[in-house]
């Protein structure tokens, strides 16, 4: 080992970083697993129990989304200043409140107002301040922890989703709203009050458990300011490309049931979700550990692209096995887009304005997620069927591709930025 290889300050302990992606996980698997996941679940309840009409509460979920990516602005900036645990336990506490308002409306505009205080709640309680901890606390392995972390998204669909949407089909969403939403709470606040932390340098640590360096040493980078890394032209490529792989992504995920159940049966529709799931998950870890060795913009063009080629296959295939082999190719592609985002920011653009870097990426992006199952839909209408929607949507992922192919440079030459600043 060489003099320069960084050293753990404390050998045989483990790193207190790791501890904060247990804390992520966890709030990501209940804050997806009842509020991402469960979205589709709670308005399908919504429309049996009370008789709203699909088409009336079905923009509800894009106010979710719209109202998270604006309330993301202001979780950056508290981020940026605080303890992030308050912010935390406060968005828990929003989004238990909203599920139990979701068990108790009698209007359509209650179940929009419902999903806007979930929208804002899941904004201080899910990716944003989840993807700033983990990128402050680690940098050579922050790709390996922040797909441990990210899991939590798809565990959540996987093991709590289910579990909630038959609590809600047997015993009603109305009984069942309460206790989801103090399940959230007790599940969400305890937990990251014990496991996060702020950053390293709080604990007197440095990211990836590396020494402190020694009194006189260099000042280190810590990355460009928001006001520079805002007007660049990667930030630019980055979230464009990001749109348009949301888009497609989200709207195929909310749609693959229908097209499968259309084509085949309810049975087999089942079955592709589950395995899209279980592989986003799959994709997402192999992911974090091929992101330590290869170019991240690289991998993301690829994953892009391979998205786009899955959704353009499931536009055309009609045979069982060859749609479910195209449902995993597709979902190894979902986990890993929505890591590969924050990483890329925090590649190009270091930690030290992160959180309103990726805020207002995430902003932009999430119009995507709140357009893209209302898009493939509309085209499915307009050309009576799942055909063209998907080979469309499957374009969008491929020019996300090419948009961040030509986002120039992925690293900046910290030294000069030092000696210039």
């Amino acid at each position: 080992m060489s003099t320069t290889d960084p050293v753990p300050v404390a050998p045989g302990r483990v790193f207190r970083g790791w501890f904060v992606v247990a804390g992520v996980f966890c709030m990501l698997l209940l804050t997806a697993g009842l509020g991402f996941y469960g979205l589709p679940v709670y308005l399908r309840a919504l429309t049996q129990e009370q008789g709203f009409s699909v088409g009336a509460v079905s923009g509800a979920t894009a106010v979710f989304f719209l109202v998270s990516g604006v309330v993301g602005i202001a979780v950056a900036s508290w981020m940026a200043q605080h303890d992030p645990r308050p912010l935390v336990a406060a968005g828990a506490v929003v989004s238990g409140l909203s599920l139990v308002l979701l068990g108790r409306v009698t209007e359509v505009w209650q179940v929009y107002l419902a999903y806007a205080l979930f929208g804002a709640g899941f904004a201080a309680s899910s990716l944003i301040p989840g993807t700033t901890l983990v990128t402050r606390w680690f940098a050579r392995r922050r790709s390996v922890a922040l797909s441990v972390a990210s899991t939590g998204l798809s565990a959540g669909g996987v093991l709590i989703t289910p579990l909630m949407a038959t609590l809600v089909r047997d015993e009603g969403l109305s009984t069942v709203a309460p206790y989801l939403g103090l399940a959230l709470v007790v599940g969400v606040v305890p937990l990251t009050a014990w496991l996060l932390r702020p950053s390293p340098q709080a604990m007197g640590l440095q990211p990836d458990g590396d020494p402190l360096p020694p009194a006189g040493s260099p000042a280190v980078y810590l990355g460009e300011s928001a006001a520079t890394a805002l007007r660049s032209r990667y930030f630019a490529a980055v979230t464009a490309a990001h749109l348009l792989a949301m888009l497609a992504q989200v709207g195929g995920i909310a749609h693959l049931y229908n097209l499968v159940a259309d084509r085949r049966d309810a049975g087999l529709a089942a079955t592709a979700l589950s395995l899209l799931a279980a592989s986003s998950l799959v994709g997402r870890l192999l992911g974090g550990v091929v992101a330590t060795v290869v170019s991240m913009r690289g991998l993301t063009v690829v994953l892009m692209v391979g998205q786009g080629l899955s959704l353009v296959a499931l536009a055309a295939v009609q045979s069982p096995a060859v749609l479910l082999v195209t449902t995993v190719a597709f979902g190894l592609t979902v986990g890993n887009l929505l890591m590969l985002h924050p990483l890329l920011l925090a590649e190009r653009f270091g930690v030290r304005d992160y959180a309103h870097i990726y805020s207002r990426s995430q902003l932009v992006a999430t119009l995507g997620v709140a357009v893209g199952p209302a898009f493939i839909g509309t085209l499915h209408d307009v050309v009576d069927g799942y055909g063209i929607a998907f080979a469309v949507a499957g374009a969008a992922s491929v020019a996300g591709a090419v948009v961040l192919s030509v986002s120039g440079p992925t690293r900046v030459d910290a030294h000069i930025l030092l000696e210039a600043a």
